[in-house]
């Protein structure tokens, strides 16, 4: 009995002293890809498997068990030490692993915009989204909102599988014919940071992101919309009869890839035919990309997964989201100003843009100006609450920010600042102020110059339409080309994403102004976070259209179809270039989203998951990470070709700004059922020659196929690291013309990847 009670102790000794070392090493959440094929026939479910190879790792202290993947990707999340994943490495039917990481977040007007506002086309032809679902991956939503009020919804669609979890200050009650699904993911954040506390843990929005995007891309009609007088009229999402499902994945604490890929798991398992994700991972490598996994899953089961390029800027390279089974979308502006009117005392009306929150009109005051004062850069020149309106000149950004300091530190009645920077123009400016141009500015200073007791009037809260030119790319939005797939062209379209008006919770502020927020139902945001949602409801009109699309044919409709010219009928323009300087498809894809086109494209560029899988092999992914992205399906390397039918042809220099280049692409014929079509290339490839084989394509019924080959031969020999054209297929007898891009660039411009293990 002694010996038997000793060596119990010593065994409990043990353990506890086993369970004291588990406890106390340093746990990371790390997402483990899995071979399905290899679990035992013991185990009854994927997440079974899992949770058994977790103890078998540890069975005093198991590895905390996250999610079971089961359609996004094949595996789970787990909270590891080095040991363990060494350990886990190891087991059978193990495929990768890969550290958590964090992701970053990238209507009134806009839908005439795009040309959804006739009573003909693509809105009425698709019943507006009648029977399509968009699952939203975001940061929840605010359910009372009168945009997911289901007023006029068609019933719940029967394929949906989904539901509407009960969470804090939201009850299953909350979902209807419009907001159809809502769940919410967290067990990521949450492991990553044990001590956390939720500020609401359920679906309901405490951002106001998702509330806006997914108003924008399926808001149901709102009348008397409006963000404090600006922007007033109906709003309504791009498919106002679509269903909507919420997964919550971004919280205001943080967020985790692991619940990224349980939003994105969920949705896929749920029946959604339409995902729309404004967020993204930047520089990470499709294989270990939780956006890019999930929707090469997404794209098997034919759902197209919109997403936005990323808020980084107008560098080459910054975009992220570029995994080629992905849409891509960048952000422009739009014809929509809202603006101020200056009332000169001589009688003659300025039209500046202005932002000010509050509907003010000053009548009569005093301008003042003269060399020392018009730098507007020091509030010792003016005694405090001076009843006059000033008139600023700035060089600079500095110059411009300071002074709109400036004017309201000094309380000034209010100011005329004149710039020429054009990205200030839609700001929320916290005085009485209106920015014009320059040129605009030619008679006020005539007028303030030469008169004795000059003054003017100043009027807010005006909004107006046909702005010129729109739309251009806008500053933030991010370039291509994508870091591991630089040969194809990303982004793929761009769409309006500039002061986007939509849905926005009631209790988070919508705006400031005189220290105060001030709070509203609707919000005026912009990103390419705002422009992926109006391209993934056109999807779903084009979805609902044509449900036997696959989600290539709808990329290649949107691409093939997209505008080039702006409203002034000039090439499209990007804020960081000069004016009159085009766009580059780096900057903006095939151009600016044209959906009435879209739904009869004529012909499409196709492609299925095999032809991305030829495309990893050519570029040397191995076949662990070919297997990490496809989840293990039966793909080989037996054809790897560089040759994507994508709708787009990227040459890039050697270091002799030569290129010497060949494509084959293949054409689908959707459009009547005897074609014909002949091919013309457009100018800006000047030292290049472009040959087409054959020059005309001859289409003998509907769904038929035509191969043709392009080659791109000659010496780069201008200053610009890019330049572009198109090659155009043009319908002889009908409307139809096909646009594809055509981009030639030297090797710098390819962006560098992370180096990755």
């Amino acid at each position: 009995m002694a010996t038997h009670s000793l060596q119990s102790l010593a065994l409990f000794s043990w353990l506890l002293l086993h369970a004291y070392a588990s406890s106390s090493i340093e746990r990371s959440t790390y997402i483990i890809h899995m071979d399905d094929s290899a679990m035992p026939s013991a185990h009854k479910t994927h997440q079974q498997w899992h949770q058994a190879i977790l103890v078998a790792l540890s069975p005093v202290d198991p590895p905390p068990h996250l999610y079971s993947y089961d359609h996004a990707l094949h595996g789970f999340s787990a909270s590891l030490s080095p040991s363990e994943l060494d350990e886990l490495s190891r087991s059978h039917g193990f495929v990768s692993a890969y550290r958590d990481v964090q992701a970053t977040l990238d209507t009134t007007h806009t839908f005439e915009f795009i040309g959804l506002g006739s009573d003909t086309g693509l809105g009425p032809k698709s019943g507006y989204g009648s029977g399509v679902i968009i699952g939203m991956v975001d940061t929840g939503l605010w359910p009372e909102s009168e945009s997911f009020h289901d007023n006029g919804m068609p019933e719940v669609p029967k394929k949906w599988k989904g539901g509407c979890d009960p969470g804090v200050a939201f009850n299953s009650s909350l979902c209807n014919r419009k907001l159809i699904g809502a769940r919410f993911f967290n067990k990521g954040v949450e492991k990553n940071n044990p001590n956390i506390t939720f500020s609401m843990n359920s679906t309901r929005d405490t951002i106001g992101h998702g509330t806006h995007t997914a108003s924008t891309a399926a808001g149901n009609y709102v009348s008397g919309a409006s963000y404090f007088g600006y922007a007033n009229g109906t709003a309504r999402g791009m498919a106002p009869l679509a269903g909507v499902a919420m997964y919550k994945v971004i919280w205001n604490e943080m967020f985790y890839a692991s619940d990224v890929l349980a939003g994105l798991d969920s949705a896929l398992e749920d029946g959604v035919d339409i995902i729309s994700i404004s967020m993204g991972f930047n520089r990470v490598p499709l294989y270990e990309d939780p956006v890019a996994i999930a929707s090469f899953s997404a794209m098997e089961r034919g759902i197209v997964v919109s997403s936005s390029a990323g808020n980084a800027g107008h560098s080459f390279g910054s975009l992220h989201n570029g995994a080629p089974w992905q849409l891509t979308v960048a952000a422009g502006t739009m014809d929509r100003q809202f603006s101020a009117q200056i009332t000169l005392g001589n009688g003659v009306s300025i039209t500046g843009s202005s932002f000010f929150l509050k509907n003010e009109h000053l009548s009569g005051f005093p301008l003042l100006y003269n060399d020392t004062l018009k730098a507007c850069n020091s509030s010792t020149l003016l005694p405090p609450n001076t009843k006059a309106i000033v008139v600023c000149e700035g060089n600079d950004t500095i110059d411009l920010k300071s002074q709109i300091g400036f004017v309201t530190e000094t309380a000034v009645a209010g100011a005329v600042l004149i710039t020429n920077l054009t990205s200030f123009l839609n700001i929320n400016i916290p005085c009485p102020a209106v920015l014009i141009s320059q040129e605009e500015a030619k008679p006020l200073l005539d007028y303030v110059t030469k008169s004795t007791e000059p003054q003017a009037s100043l009027s807010f809260q005006h909004t107006l339409f046909g702005a010129k030119p729109a739309p251009i790319v806008a500053s933030y939005s991010s370039r291509g080309p994508s870091v591991f797939t630089p040969g194809v062209l990303k982004p793929d379209v761009m769409a309006p994403g500039s002061k986007v008006l939509a849905a926005w919770p009631p209790n988070i502020p919508a705006g400031r102004l005189d220290s105060k927020s001030l709070f509203n139902d609707f919000n005026l945001l912009s990103g390419t976070s705002m422009a992926c949602p109006h391209v993934s409801g056109v999807a779903a009109l084009l979805k609902a259209t044509h449900p036997e699309w696959s989600p290539a044919a709808i990329r290649s409709a949107l691409m093939t179809t997209a505008n080039l010219v702006d409203n002034t009928n000039k090439p499209i323009g990007a804020s960081d270039k000069e004016p009159g300087v085009p766009a580059t498809p780096l900057d903006m894809g095939a151009g600016h989203v044209n959906p009435n086109s879209a739904m009869d494209p004529g012909l499409i560029y196709d492609a299925g998951p095999e032809d991305y899988v030829n495309l990893l092999c050519a570029l040397n992914y191995t076949q662990n990470q070919i297997k990490t992205i496809t989840r293990g399906s039966n793909y080989t390397c037996s054809k790897p070709s560089l040759d994507l039918n994508y709708p787009a042809f990227v040459a890039f220099c050697d270091n002799s700004d030569q290129v010497s280049q060949a494509f084959k692409r293949v054409l689908t014929n959707v459009g009547d059922r005897v074609s014909v079509y002949n091919v013309r290339t457009t100018t800006g490839l000047e030292g290049f020659t472009v040959k087409v084989v054959p020059e005309t394509l001859i289409f003998e019924r509907r769904y038929e196929k035509r191969e043709f080959s392009v080659s791109i031969e000659g010496k780069l020999t201008s200053d610009s690291p890019v330049i572009h054209g198109y090659v155009i297929w043009e319908a002889a007898y009908s409307k139809h013309v096909v646009r594809t891009p055509v981009v030639v660039a030297r090797p710098e411009i390819k962006p560098r990847a992370n180096k990755t293990s």
